[in-house]
């Protein structure tokens, strides 16, 4: 038992780590986005890298951070019942949602992005815009740090699940 909670502090802390740092460029984005306006209508200069910049920050932002909002609870749900159950309803609720739809959708996006990113690194590929980043590959490689991220808090979230269904955990701590 004291393993398993020691596994599931250590991919929330994961989680918490990589969420918190990757929030930060939102602020970036926001200032790069005021930078690129003031400089094509202030100065009429465009910057294909700066425009590019805002595109990777957006992805990895929204790719990195995903197990942070799930472990969260930020995802988008129907939550009519579910504000309201109790503890065990939303256990089941958490439970087969993460078996029948988050493990398996971060499995199918690491096995279908998994080709398209090597492939990327071994040609390291780079912007079609010929100012562009010429780090593509690396961007694609967020890809499967999404899946691995979500799959592990989604994992996270099952077992703590079956914790409290077993009533091995208070369900406020779940």
């Amino acid at each position: 038992m004291a393993a398993i909670n020691r596994a599931l502090d250590a991919i929330d802390a994961i989680n918490e780590a990589v969420g918190t740092a990757v929030s930060w460029l939102t602020v970036l984005m926001v200032i790069v986005q005021f930078v690129v306006v003031i400089m094509r209508y202030g100065f009429g200069i465009g910057s294909i890298t700066a425009q590019e910049s805002i595109i990777y920050m957006f992805a990895i932002v929204f790719l990195a951070a995903s197990g942070y909002a799930l472990k969260h609870d930020a995802h988008v749900r129907i939550d009519i019942f579910y504000r309201e159950a109790s503890a065990r309803f939303k256990a089941w609720v958490d439970l087969a949602g993460t078996l029948v739809f988050a493990l398996p959708f971060c499995a199918v996006v690491w096995l279908t992005a998994y080709p398209d990113v090597a492939s990327s690194w071994r040609v390291l590929e780079g912007s079609v815009n010929p100012d562009g980043i010429p780090y593509v590959y690396l961007l694609k490689t967020f890809m499967l740090i999404f899946a691995a991220l979500l799959f592990l808090q989604s994992l996270a979230l099952a077992l703590r699940s079956i914790l409290v269904l077993r009533d091995r955990v208070a369900p406020q701590d779940a």
